[in-house]
């Protein structure tokens, strides 16, 4: 199955998605405000909202939001739960662009599904002078059911064949990439947050969770039923629960002052602008 139609798959169970899909750890948003100052108000665009698990949480927080989602169906479940956001229903690849007057432009595990020849420059079109790109990823780490995770991994490679069997990772292992962002000349340098958590999930609740993914989706009728038996039969031989550890990593960085310019590379980029955006707010 190709990217575009995978991309696709995550509307065919709106009502599914919303249901098993996990919110984010609230310390997130206190972190984004922290490295915005603290503003009463936040103008927000954010991408792929999903059915707005990250959405909600601004939105009660009184940002005004602005969400571009590429289904439909998520769209539609997004928008009935959060009337004060506005949801909009495209690619944000190919969407007509507005005015570089966002504070905030967010995308929450949906950013590797964008084009990643154009998605960092389009961000930063959209953001006004010292606005904020944050980039939320989600990973499975090493923790919680470790065993069960580590069995697991026999009915992958049965069931699926391009799984990935490595196993998971600790915290520490998974990588704090900038250089997308780098290179672009117009942001100053990114910032990592890192939320840890865990989740627990009876037998059917981690198989509704595993067939809101993509990849999961896209397998055969036989396949997929072949998988989820043996995944099944794990949890139930263990008591019949088991505890996913999650990682979320904030990756932000804020919108330089003036962009790259020729003849300069990017870190001179930044400390000219850092410089400028600390004229302009009077702390020189």
């Amino acid at each position: 199955m190709s990217r575009e139609q995978l991309r696709q798959t995550f509307g065919e169970d709106a009502e599914l998605y919303d249901r098993v899909r996990p919110a984010y750890p609230p310390a997130l948003y206190d972190d984004i405000a922290d490295l915005l100052g603290n503003p009463d108000q936040l103008r927000v665009l954010e991408i792929g909202p999903g059915t707005g698990q990250a959405t909600a949480p601004m939105v009660e927080r009184g940002w005004s939001v602005t969400a571009i989602e590429l289904s439909p169906d998520l769209a539609r479940v997004a928008q009935s739960k959060l009337p004060e956001a506005e949801v909009i229903v495209a690619d944000f690849d190919s969407w007509e662009l507005p005015a570089a007057t966002y504070d905030l432009v967010i995308s929450a595990t949906a950013f590797h599904w964008l084009d990643p020849a154009t998605r960092v420059a389009r961000c930063a079109d959209v953001l006004r002078p010292g606005g904020l790109l944050a980039v939320v990823s989600t990973e499975h780490i090493l923790g919680g059911s470790v065993q069960f995770f580590a069995d697991m991994m026999d009915c992958y490679q049965r069931f699926m064949d391009d799984a990935d069997t490595t196993g998971l990772q600790p915290a520490d292992a998974i990588p704090q990439d900038s250089s997308e962002v780098d290179a672009t000349g117009r942001f100053e340098p990114v910032e990592f947050r890192r939320y840890e958590w865990e989740l627990t999930y009876t037998t059917s609740e981690y198989l509704d969770l595993l067939s809101s993914y993509s990849g999961h989706r896209a397998l055969t009728t036989e396949r997929r039923d072949g998988l989820y038996g043996c995944i099944s039969a794990l949890i139930d031989a263990g008591g019949g629960s088991i505890t996913k550890r999650y990682l979320t990593q904030l990756s932000a960085a804020v919108s330089l002052t003036n962009p790259l310019h020729p003849g300069l590379s990017t870190s001179e980029n930044n400390r000219a602008g850092r410089a400028i955006t600390r004229r302009l707010s009077g702390l020189t």
